[in-house]
């Protein structure tokens, strides 16, 4: 069967870093932040509530921050690789992130991807509230999205492949044709067909002999 369409979780997957854990940074408030994301990457706390909790932390920081914290986004090693191979392959190839819309649309990686959903926060006056504007993007939303994404190109879901790291990718990873884990905690890579944890770019050989 040949694989026609991908969506990949973003943190820690598609880029080497969390966002909400460099927001924190610049908030005062890493150590916090990144205990949390840790429990809640492997399963141990809702995504939900812990995303809430950490981005609390956040409030008051100027939106200039995203741009700051962009700039200190790297890439994950064969993220552009993969991509440019689904590009002249013609496989769709999308992201969605538990993290920031307002901060993957300032990395160029992102601006030409076939589909983009992720969480926004909420913004007054220049300033972080601390809250995250609805929907939230958790487990069951990025299956759904999955869907939506599929559905949008004619792509049956056994022709879809889903990359993700933690728990929040679990459904996502579960329901698609492939469900490949990257650098990933055992909740996930336990549900994929593929661990990788090396290069992305070595899920390439599997497109090839889809």
């Amino acid at each position: 069967m040949r694989f026609r369409l991908i969506l990949s979780d973003v943190d820690s997957t598609l880029i080497q870093q969390e966002v909400i854990d460099l927001l924190a940074a610049e908030s005062g408030f890493a150590s916090e932040v990144s205990a949390i994301t840790a429990k809640a990457m492997a399963g141990e706390l809702d995504f939900r509530g812990a995303l809430l909790t950490r981005v609390k932390f956040l409030e008051g920081l100027s939106d200039s921050i995203f741009e700051k914290v962009a700039s200190r986004i790297t890439l994950s090693p064969g993220a552009i690789e993969l991509r440019r191979f689904c590009r002249d392959n013609q496989i769709k190839f999308g992201a969605v992130s538990g993290g920031f819309l307002q901060v993957l649309k300032r990395v160029p990686f992102f601006d030409d991807l076939d589909y983009l959903v992720a969480n926004s926060l909420e913004v007054d006056n220049g300033k972080l509230t601390g809250l995250v504007s609805e929907p939230i993007i958790d487990r069951e939303a990025k299956a759904a999205h999955l869907k939506l994404f599929a559905q949008s190109h004619g792509v049956e879901i056994s022709e879809t492949i889903a990359i993700g790291d933690g728990a929040n990718d679990l459904l996502m990873v579960e329901q698609s044709g492939y469900g490949v884990a990257y650098k990933a905690k055992p909740i996930l890579s336990k549900a994929a067909k593929l661990t990788i944890n090396e290069n992305l770019a070595e899920l390439i050989p599997i497109l090839k002999s889809s």
